[in-house]
Parts: structure tokens; C-alpha cells; sequence
């Protein structure tokens, strides 16, 4: 079985295009955004983070990997992605919680998550899809967890398909919630609707 974040990128993979554009909405060391660099060669990646050290963390490790012209580092909070890019996206990661290798207190927080995820699944494109990767471990990870989770549950069933994935058997093991677009369909007929 592949890990979470592993997990995460295949269900990304599986909607993304070379030319499409993905957003990381918390670039952190910057892997996922290199990752989707590397995959959208002809597309865009936009990546988010308020803190300079994981903006310098991920310039660093996109030069060392040879620089690329279709990453746009952004030193933004994550809820103001519609200040930044626009028009459709094909896909995005939240990867929540708190910078690895920095201060454990300085975590992703609720208000500008749930911000932020209404604003990306507002922005995809039909068959687009948003991954959430979720920490419960930590007090601000279940409020995100429970959040999240709630605003997923009521998205319009004729529009969205949510998913959890999910380990039973680990206490407070990081988990997934991914939210797809798709074409509304009448089960009977096969057209739109």
C-alpha cells in the first residue's frame, strides 16, 4: 500500500493534464509543487505559503532541480488563491498542518483553510479535483479535520462527488478528503443536466 501523500498524488495524477494548471495551497518544502512541476511541463503551478522559510526552502529546491519557468512562488496566504489565479484550475493540494523541520506552533489554521477550499472548489473545472490532506494529531489539525470534513458533506451531490480515505486501524492518522467536479448527468437519459 503507498502512503498518504503518495495516495494523494495518484488521485491528483489521474485528473491533471501536462497543460494543466494545479495549485499547491500550502507549498510547505516545496516536494508536492516540484512534483507538479515536473508533471505539467507545458501547464502552470501556483504555489501558496505565508511563511519566507518554505519560500525558500521551495525556490531552492526547484533551482536544484534545474529552475522552471511554470512554477509562480507565492507568499500569500492560502484564501486569497482568486487574487492570484484565474479562470479554471484542473487541481490542487491542501497538505495541512505545520512547515516539517520549523515551529510545530506555526500551523495552517482553520478560517483561511475553509476559506481557501471554498474558493478551490469554486475554481475547478469539470473533472477537477481537490485533495485535502489532513493532521489530526494537534488541537487546530481536528478543528481543520472536523471543518473540513462538515464543508465537504454539504457540497451540491449533483455537482460534487467528496471522498475520504482514511486508515482504520491508527489513532489520529492522517487522512485524506478529496472533492472531484463532475458533468451532472440524469441517471435515466444520460444527458446533462
Amino acid at each position: 500500500m503507498k502512503d498518504i501523500l503518495a495516495f494523494a498524488k495518484e488521485i491528483l495524477l489521474e485528473r491533471l493534464e501536462k497543460n494543466g494548471t494545479f495549485v499547491d495551497f500550502t507549498m510547505g518544502n516545496g516536494h508536492d509543487t516540484l512534483y507538479f512541476a515536473q508533471y505539467c511541463s507545458e501547464g502552470h503551478v501556483y504555489a501558496f505559503d505565508v511563511q519566507e522559510m518554505a519560500l525558500e526552502n521551495t525556490k531552492k529546491l526547484l533551482d536544484d532541480n534545474g529552475g522552471f519557468d511554470n512554477v509562480t512562488l507565492i507568499h500569500d496566504s492560502h484564501h486569497r488563491v482568486d487574487q492570484y489565479v484565474q479562470g479554471e484550475i484542473d487541481a490542487g493540494i491542501f497538505n495541512l498542518g505545520y512547515l516539517p523541520g520549523s515551529d510545530k506552533s506555526v500551523t495552517t489554521q482553520c478560517d483561511t483553510t475553509m476559506e481557501a477550499l471554498d474558493k478551490a472548489v469554486k475554481m475547478l473545472k469539470i473533472g477537477g479535483v481537490i485533495v485535502v490532506v489532513i493532521y489530526p494529531g494537534h488541537s487546530e489539525g481536528t478543528r481543520e479535520a472536523d471543518m473540513v470534513e462538515q464543508f465537504c458533506a454539504k457540497l451540491d451531490k449533483h455537482t460534487y462527488n467528496t471522498y475520504k480515505y482514511a486508515l482504520l486501524n491508527k489513532k489520529n492518522p492522517p487522512y485524506i478528503v478529496a472533492a472531484e467536479k463532475f458533468i451532472p448527468m440524469n441517471r435515466y437519459t444520460g444527458e446533462r443536466l
